[in-house]
């Protein structure tokens, strides 16, 4: 029944869809507008909530591929009934291995324990290791706290954490991530939330540079329009805000061991006509170079060519 629920949903955005094999069903791309029916999307719905989809006949530039249903609809433009539509099918999709759902059909919230770091409380030992975890060793301001509304929690699923918040443009919770500001062997922890989303969109001006990151700590020490992945991952929902508003440059800065990473996603907003400046970091990641050093290796960096992207991918991975 989830399959024809499904099919209806993404025939009232695709038109008619013939039926290939094993829950795939073939559309008219509207990414290539290929004469023949060559975007295929398996309604057969995994385990981890995905609906692979792929255009057979798309340029690497379309990007015309995914996993997410909702991220292709999403992708269309169409009328927001069919995405809410969506979003009553997909309900609570279970991640892999028995972690907790990713829910579509509520919004994000704090934790209920979540104490606002502005609000001091020195008797507090966990308010006390708070500030000093954030201050000393992760080098933020007070000014800092106070722009990102960071908080604690001393109880509950996010208990000897600091949450840093991330709110899209309208001022809503897209997302947020806890970090331990105590020595143990649990060190961040997210929500169950997906992470197509734009981090720290309330921030960005998309007339400027662009500096992508992984971390939130990464984007504060950047401190002007940076963007968290919360992961090594540029998604689908940012690649596309980049285009659309014909972003000029971008600064990729992810940690060392995500080079190649870096790389395809210099080479995806190189093919859009976007200046791509890949920041090498040697061994360090952002939050660890600080403000001042960050803005050296900034403007040190040229643009990259793709003569130096091929020599890259040649020799350097």
């Amino acid at each position: 029944m989830e399959n024809l629920r499904l099919l209806h949903v993404v025939e009232s955005a695709l038109g008619k869809g013939s039926s290939t094999s094993r829950g795939n069903y073939a559309f008219y791309c509207p990414f290539c507008n290929h004469h023949k029916k060559k975007l295929e999307i398996n309604l057969n719905t995994t385990d981890k909530g995905e609906n692979p989809w792929n255009c057979w006949t798309c340029p690497p530039t379309n990007n015309a591929k995914g996993r997410k249903l909702y991220t292709l609809i999403k992708r269309l433009k169409v009328n927001p009934a069919i995405l809410e539509k969506l979003k009553k099918i997909i309900g609570d999709v279970k991640l892999a291995g028995g972690n907790e759902p990713i829910r579509y059909n509520e919004n994000l919230v704090l934790p209920e324990e979540f104490i606002p770091l502005w609000q001091p409380n020195k008797k507090s030992p966990d308010y006390r290791h708070a500030i000093k975890y954030l201050i000393k060793e992760r080098g933020l301001t007070v000014q800092d706290i106070l722009k990102y509304q960071i908080g604690y929690c001393e109880k509950g699923d996010y208990s000897g954490m600091v949450i840093i918040p991330s709110y899209d443009k309208d001022g809503q919770l897209n997302f947020f991530t806890g970090r331990s500001f105590y020595d143990t062997e649990w060190k961040h922890k997210n929500p169950s939330w997906s992470k197509d989303i734009i981090g720290f969109e309330l921030f960005i001006n998309w007339q400027l540079p662009i500096v992508i990151v992984e971390s939130t700590f990464d984007a504060i020490s950047v401190k002007r329009n940076a963007v968290p992945l919360f992961g090594k991952n540029v998604m689908d929902e940012l690649k596309l805000k980049l285009v659309e508003n014909n972003a000029k440059d971008i600064y990729i800065a992810l940690d060392p061991d995500a080079f190649s990473k870096s790389l395809d996603v210099a080479e995806y907003f190189m093919n859009n006509g976007i200046n791509v400046y890949v920041l090498d970091l040697l061994d360090k990641d952002p939050n660890e170079w600080g403000f001042e050093n960050l803005c050296k290796i900034v403007k040190d960096t040229e643009p990259l060519t793709f003569m130096k992207l091929m020599e890259y991918k040649l020799f350097r991975i």
